[in-house]
């Protein structure tokens, strides 16, 4: 056997290693010994972070969701996750004497016999919608800066995945009280499942234990709301945040900014610092928001009646566009197998609705796929820098935003005094022509910019200084950009479209291009043909123009 090299101090005798000064020391040096803990902040608590506005959108979303978290812990100590019928005696008069579920009972008495329970949970309800906005938001930066690129993908997955199954969270949380609203909700999400074709129904008998609404969705949906899916997302969210940590920050092109380095400040102590007063920061606008502005108050609705539905019931609105993909579908039915009723009215939607959410999720590998980049990408894009991906976002968003309206057509048309079926009708026509048209427009946004930002780099800013030449021609004179600024304006790649292979090979033998080729070459072409972005100036066309020649 032979013995192991180094220094390692296990191997050095007791009477040359430093003794710890005090018994707090003592102990921290006990821990460190069996969890190797001093190593393994040294390797990261000096980790850069770079600074950017911009990069405080995640930080919102996972303060919102610790504030979810332990206000969430709070109400399950008073709620009764029970739909067993009871009469009300509480303080809120107006319910007196009335029959409900012991949930919506145990929720009005948290609004107004729990101390503090209106405000916790007004709290957590504003905390859901911030976190699912605030994923919103972040994920759209994401994706308009190309941030998703290698090696992010399974990241943005993460984060996609996220997002989705905060919708679903908090659909089930805000269902839970067994009020008029949120049992509208539910029958809502009933007929979805029944109609599925073959498996609806048994999906809905085992969902909810029986015929609508039975006596197990409350405590099922209980379960799933404050175990399954939060468990889920916290293994998601240390998955994501480990992810950040081992790939390094992107950043925003700048001087001394490269795709091997981050240009920022260290994690201990300034970003820290930073961090924790901003998770108070949001901490206290979520309670002032709470304090000020009512939100789901469930003694106004009543508790839930199968034949009763009330006008403006609304869900939260991030599944407003659900609703409203089945709001503006017209009702069609037809038999089938006999006599077999499929309603494709509600079917349809059902099936557009993964598509939505899918289109924006496997972009990443899209565009990977059409452009052929294998490399690592830390260096973040102006969005204008690329303007198909930044139109096919910007029409993915308009699209959503029709079919929320879609999703509130009710309360357009009592508020502003509308036909309902001139806004079903808009609605209609809109899915369909205003994403291409947002997708037009904005891409030649992008264009236009690019071609402004070549204009900055080739003659500078206008200084509004006019002056007069020799000749008697006035002119305005330019500022040349700073170095800084010209970095920032063409650091940008300009990826070339890829291009068929030659018809034949090096023996003269005919080359064949196959179907996906043609496509992806076509898509390239698409992406970055002519027409799909504007060239940066050349060095030779700068010094040209800034050495005199044609230049004021």
């Amino acid at each position: 056997m032979s013995s192991a090299s180094g220094t390692n101090s296990a191997s050095k005798p007791a009477s040359t290693r430093a003794k710890p000064a005090n018994k707090a020391e003592a102990a921290v040096d006990w821990v460190d010994g069996r969890l190797g803990l001093y190593s393994l902040a040294k390797a990261n608590l000096r980790k850069i972070f770079p600074d950017h506005w911009s990069f405080m959108l995640g930080e919102i979303c996972l303060y919102s969701f610790i504030i979810i978290i332990l206000t969430g812990v709070y109400l399950t100590l008073f709620f009764k996750p029970s739909m067993a019928e009871t009469v009300y005696h509480g303080t809120y008069l107006p319910l007196n004497g009335i029959k409900m579920s012991e949930a919506y009972a145990s929720t009005v008495n948290i609004s107004f016999e729990v101390r503090g329970g209106l405000l916790i949970r007004q709290i957590h309800h504003w905390a859901a919608l911030v976190f699912v906005a605030a994923m919103f938001v972040h994920m759209m930066r994401v994706f308009f800066t190309g941030a998703f690129r290698k090696p992010r993908e399974i990241n943005w997955l993460f984060g996609f995945l996220l997002l989705c199954l905060g919708f679903f969270d908090g659909f089930f949380g805000y269902s839970l009280p067994d009020d008029l609203l949120s049992g509208t909700g539910i029958r809502f999400m009933e007929g979805a499942i029944l109609a599925v074709p073959i498996v609806g129904t048994y999906i809905q008998m085992f969902l909810f234990g029986g015929e609508f609404p039975g006596t197990d969705i409350i405590p099922r949906f209980f379960t799933i709301h404050v175990l399954l899916i939060p468990g889920i997302m916290l293994g998601l969210l240390v998955a994501h945040l480990i992810l950040v940590f081992y790939h390094k920050h992107t950043q925003w092109a700048g001087p001394g900014k490269t795709e091997k380095n981050v240009v920022g400040m260290p994690l201990m102590p300034v970003y820290m610092a930073k961090a924790g007063g901003f998770f108070f920061l949001v901490f206290g606008i979520i309670a002032a928001m709470s304090a000020i502005a009512t939100i789901n108050p469930v003694w106004a609705y009543g508790p839930y009646r199968p034949d009763q539905v009330s006008t403006d019931a609304q869900p939260d609105w991030y599944m407003g566009f659900a609703e409203g993909l089945i709001r503006f579908m017209p009702g069609w039915e037809i038999s089938v197998w006999g006599g077999h009723t499929l309603n494709l009215g509600v079917f349809i939607p059902l099936m557009i609705f993964p598509l939505v959410l899918v289109a924006i999720a496997v972009w990443p590998f899209i565009e990977s796929w059409v452009t052929g980049d294998k490399r690592e990408h830390h260096i973040l894009d102006r969005p204008r820098n690329a303007p198909v991906r930044t139109a096919f976002g910007a029409a993915w968003i308009a699209l959503y935003l029709v079919l929320l309206v879609g999703g509130g057509n009710d309360l357009f048309a009592t508020h502003l005094h509308m036909s309902i079926n001139t806004i079903t009708y808009a609605v209609r026509v809109g899915f369909f022509v205003v994403p291409v048209l947002t997708f037009i427009v904005t891409k030649r946004w992008c264009l236009g910019l690019q071609r402004r930002d070549k204009e900055k780099v080739l003659h500078g800013r206008e200084s509004g200084i006019i002056k007069r030449l020799p000749h008697g021609e006035f002119v305005e004179v330019h500022t040349p950009l700073a170095q800084k600024d010209l970095h920032t304006l063409t650091a940008h790649e300009q990826p070339q479209p890829l291009e068929l292979p030659a018809e034949t090979d090096e023996n003269g033998v005919a080359r064949k291009a196959g179907v996906i080729t043609k496509t992806r070459v076509k898509l390239s072409e698409g992406f970055y043909g002519e027409g799909n972005q504007i060239a940066k100036p050349t060095t030779e066309e700068y010094h040209e123009i800034t050495s005199g020649h044609g230049h004021h």
